[in-house]
């Protein structure tokens, strides 16, 4: 899959990859994907498009406030040949008037407080404060249908956060991973899949650990494998 990404500013990153081979795996005991599919923040597209390069009966739309993303995923979407359809607005004021089977995102998760780019792009990608985690997680409550599923991935340090909020919006945990720098070193990040109106036990998935010593561990390799992406910084 080729993916066009601005010279400057805000990228995809590891996170997403991680993300992805996530939802496949939580997707694996369902026999049959289908219906409309939300990329929330879907920056230059790379989560939803590999969703729906994998599952060809979602219905991919794309929701993305800055406007260079807009372009970029639209591009993207066209040069991969899959279509999309892209809400040109934040994901708190859009009034999507339906609602959607999957919602996935790679939301901005870093605390308000702390040091912040003064790249414009990059603050709105990256730090919470341009979407709150209860926010995000109120308007995926609102959007989902009845069972729908919601995927994203976090700061871990916040996951207290992350399931009083689940709870108090009527979103049940399904399963979540933990992914470690390696295994001398704490989770960064946790991966998680929730289900509206389920009441299914929490399954906790076996972590991920990225490097072994100062290279990929193979888990890392094989979903980079999986993703099979390729990236092309352009002006456009």
């Amino acid at each position: 899959m080729i993916l066009y990404q601005p010279i400057k500013g805000y990228c995809y990153n590891s996170d997403t990859h991680f993300l992805y081979n996530f939802i496949c795996d939580s997707l694996k005991k369902y026999k049959n994907v289908n219906g409309k599919l939300l990329d929330i923040g879907s920056g230059s597209g790379i989560l939803g498009l590999l969703l729906a390069r994998d599952y060809k009966k979602l219905s991919l739309n794309q929701c993305e406030i800055q406007d260079i993303f807009q372009t970029y995923s639209s591009i993207n979407s066209k040069c991969n040949n899959i279509d999309s359809f892209i809400y040109k607005d934040s994901f708190i004021h859009c009034d999507f008037k339906k609602q959607f089977d999957m919602c996935v995102s790679n939301p901005p998760f870093y605390h308000s407080c702390v040091i912040k780019s003064e790249n414009k792009s990059l603050k709105i990608a990256r730090y919470n404060d341009s979407l709150p985690l209860e926010t995000f997680i109120k308007q995926n409550a609102k959007i989902l249908k009845n069972n729908g599923k919601l995927f994203f991935c976090y700061d871990v340090k916040q996951l207290n956060d992350i399931i009083y909020f689940l709870q108090k919006y009527k979103l049940n945990l399904e399963s979540l991973q933990f992914v470690h720098p390696n295994k001398n070193k704490n989770a960064s990040l946790v991966l998680i899949y929730a289900r509206k109106n389920s009441k299914s036990l929490l399954s906790i998935l076996e972590p991920l650990f990225v490097f072994e010593g100062k290279e990929f561990s193979k888990n890392t390799q094989e979903i980079y494998k999986k993703s099979s992406t390729y990236s092309i910084k352009a002006h456009i």
